[in-house]
């Protein structure tokens, strides 16, 4: 290849590439309303979006793996955490989590109930948006290095028992626990004694749950361990678990949604593996 040709070529692909990202730009442009779902952008969620910039939120948390990275990507926090926790948690964060235990240092906002409505507004705006799997590989909400819960990052995730060939249903409970539920339980849950989450612990939960149903404090309408362990899954709030940082004006803040996101078989296969855990 001569001068010329080189020239030429050298030409011709700085062209391409110039046409293929003016292409390729104007196709985002026309997805963005649709992947954004720009049609929800309501004033609340602007408001939020000031609040959020207000308070400097993104100086620790990240969205769309854009921030600090000193606190949790909260990119699709509302899919993990419902607007119960949320909102008790903004209002004061010291009571999910000891700071000298835990090393959580989220401050107190004091922020009113008008702009913890409307932030939470806009992070379930974000939660929404389709950001095709961007950033890959967020921080996790909480727990990602409690033993019993999910690996951290550079961590792989405790082994799931292996499923028998008669499909154990305590093996595939344990997948739902794990990755199976949206969100998953152990986004929330440990399995491993006194290490408790967002949720409590639920090492011996069976255990408890017999204790319970046996001490006239119970409020529900179970009448044995696996009744009430699907009772829990299908309608938190039947029976709250005493604490403060689980419940709030007699709603727990478990995500009340399993009954739709999961199948009958899934629940069934949960409640089998969380009654084996004594």
């Amino acid at each position: 290849m001569n001068k010329k040709q080189s020239r030429l070529f050298a030409l011709w692909a700085t062209g391409l590439a110039a046409l293929l990202f003016a292409v390729l730009t104007v196709d985002s442009h026309r997805q963005f309303d649709t992947l954004t779902h720009g049609d929800k952008i309501t004033a609340e969620v602007t408001r939020g979006k000031d609040v959020w910039h207000h308070n400097n939120c993104i100086n620790c948390h990240t969205l769309f793996g854009e921030g600090a990275y000193y606190a949790p990507d909260l990119t699709k926090i509302t899919k993990l955490r419902g607007e119960a926790y949320l909102t008790a948690y903004m209002k004061d964060p010291s009571k999910f989590y000891d700071e000298n235990r835990h090393r959580r240092l989220m401050p107190r906002q004091n922020l009113s109930d008008a702009d913890i409505k409307a932030l939470y507004a806009f992070l379930d705006w974000v939660s929404n948006v389709d950001n095709q799997g961007w950033p890959p590989r967020p921080i996790l909400v909480t727990g990602a290095t409690f033993p019993g819960s999910a690996g951290g990052v550079g961590q792989e995730p405790p082994a799931a028992r292996p499923v028998s060939g008669t499909e154990d249903p305590i093996a595939l409970g344990e997948q739902v626990f794990r990755g199976g539920a949206s969100p998953a339980c152990v986004a929330c849950h440990s399995v491993a004694p006194g290490v408790n989450m967002a949720g409590p612990s639920l090492a011996g939960v069976s255990a408890r749950a017999q204790q319970l149903l046996a001490s006239g404090q119970y409020k529900g309408q179970a009448k044995d361990v696996p009744g009430y362990l699907h009772e829990s899954i299908m309608t938190p709030s039947a029976h709250i678990v005493p604490g403060a940082m689980y419940s709030a004006n007699g709603t727990s803040f478990m995500p009340a949604t399993y009954g739709t996101s999961l199948s009958t078989a899934q629940i069934d296969q949960l409640v089998a593996y969380l009654s084996s855990l004594k």
